[in-house]
């Protein structure tokens, strides 16, 4: 049977070590996943190495490695995506960073780079508007200004008002990541304070650039700290947003990356959730089929959001879907509510998808944009669960309990992220 529809389920920091908190498994290997495990007896398993060995990328970096692109290349950087995805209306020469309010002690060391994943975004959006009305860079001839997104997330947008150059070569603040070129990987500081941002290259606009985000930095911790918002934190004994970390700068390409219709040959749509994803979409110019962030009812949600693939894959050839859900109890270390989040994946959103798929012409791929192992609270280069079946692929052994330890033994085989769109669309691999 050929295929003409093909899925590229992606599912956020799902890849995971054995825990002791779930029986010396893996969360995932832990979780009951009855859908899953029948996808995987009707294809084929192996791992994938998202971006290469070394390489513990985000997300973005992750999904434009899976989409066949190079990350270090072909990305404009998550500033820039995550600023596209709010509708932040750059224009050339303009710098974007993302951003994260987070919470620091009185020597300056971070607590907490979320803010304890309590803040709401209409505070964040409270905090943003008044750093914004403060034009805290207006003696340097800049308009810095901030955009909420989802949460503790937000986009600092830096416009030069004097005519003199702004350059996006500039170093990260935020210690939890590095940037290379236009990707960013995560590290593990022994010290997690904010870094001083340094220029990337010799340039006058590049040391200007460095030397205002810091001074800006500095003056925005200021205006935080004295803020309603964090003062009624205070007083309810919420952690306070009073620092900001910021990383992967980025600006408008001169010659934007090919799309994915371009590169690959067919039309495709993505459904989204988070800005980074939307703007992923708007890069590459995919169809963005919005469902917006996860609501109170997770598994309304994640059936909502097996509607949205299902009606997206009868109108476009090729759908690129991102699920949210395993990486955030990684990071807080979290093997049980890892091992919850897995186990609804696959009972709210595989269960009604993988019944209303179209056999006869639909493939589907199944895996994740890096994994985040409980016991390291963050992203690790480590290969990932890779799943392939559907029309023209035939079942291949073993069949058994989807999860790490069977995908390292898959017939699938080991391959590199690059490499799964052209495996999907059943071509020669290209690494």
């Amino acid at each position: 049977m050929a295929a003409d529809r093909f899925a590229l389920i992606i599912l956020d920091g799902l890849g995971d070590r054995p825990h002791p908190a779930t029986g010396g498994v893996s969360p995932v290997e832990a979780a009951s996943t009855p859908n899953l495990d029948r996808l995987v007896a009707q294809g084929s398993i192996g791992r994938v190495t998202v971006v290469g060995p070394g390489i513990a990328p985000e997300s973005d970096a992750g999904v434009f490695a899976l989409l066949g692109y190079d990350p270090v290349h072909d990305s404009p950087g998550r500033g820039v995506l995550e600023a596209l995805g709010v509708g932040v209306d750059l224009v050339p020469g303009d710098v974007a960073l993302r951003l994260n309010f987070a919470t620091a002690d009185g020597s300056g060391a971070i607590l907490d780079s979320r803010v304890g994943r309590t803040l709401t975004t209409e505070h964040s959006r409270a905090l943003a508007e008044a750093l914004t009305q403060a034009d805290l860079l207006a003696d340097q001839g800049i308009r810095a200004e901030v955009r909420a997104t989802v949460g503790h997330r937000g986009v600092l947008w830096l416009h030069s008002m004097d005519g003199r150059a702004l350059s996006p070569e500039v170093s990260n603040s935020d210690p939890y990541y590095e940037r290379v070129g236009g990707m960013g990987r995560a590290r593990m500081p022994t010290d997690a304070r904010p870094i001083p941002v340094r220029a990337l290259d010799g340039s006058d606009a590049a040391k200007r650039t460095a030397a205002a985000i810091d001074q800006w930095l500095a003056r925005a911790a200021a205006r935080l700290a004295g803020h309603s918002v964090n003062a009624r934190r205070a007083v309810a004994g919420q952690k306070v947003a009073n620092t900001i970390l910021v990383r992967n700068a980025g600006s408008l390409p001169k010659t934007p990356p090919l799309s994915f219709e371009q590169k690959h040959g067919l039309r495709g749509a993505a459904v989204t959730e988070m800005p980074v994803e939307r703007g992923i979409a708007r890069c590459l110019g995919l169809q963005d089929r919005f469902v917006g962030p996860m609501g109170r009812d997770r598994d309304a949600s994640l059936a909502e959001r097996s509607v949205v693939t299902l009606d997206a894959l009868r109108e476009s050839p090729f759908v690129y879907l991102h699920l949210k859900g395993p990486d955030e109890p990684g990071h807080d270390g979290d093997a049980p509510a890892k091992k919850s989040v897995v186990e609804a994946l696959d009972r709210s959103f595989f269960g009604p998808f993988l019944a209303g798929v179209d056999w006869s012409r639909t493939r589907v791929a199944v895996t994740a944009d890096h994994a985040t192992p409980c016991s390291l609270k963050g992203h690790a280069d480590d290969p990932v669960p890779f799943v392939l079946a559907g029309a023209g692929v035939a079942p291949s052994p073993p069949s058994g309990k989807f999860g790490e330890s069977l995908a390292a033994r898959g017939a699938l085989g080991d391959h590199r992220g690059a490499e799964v769109v052209d495996l999907l669309l059943g071509r020669p691999a290209r690494s």
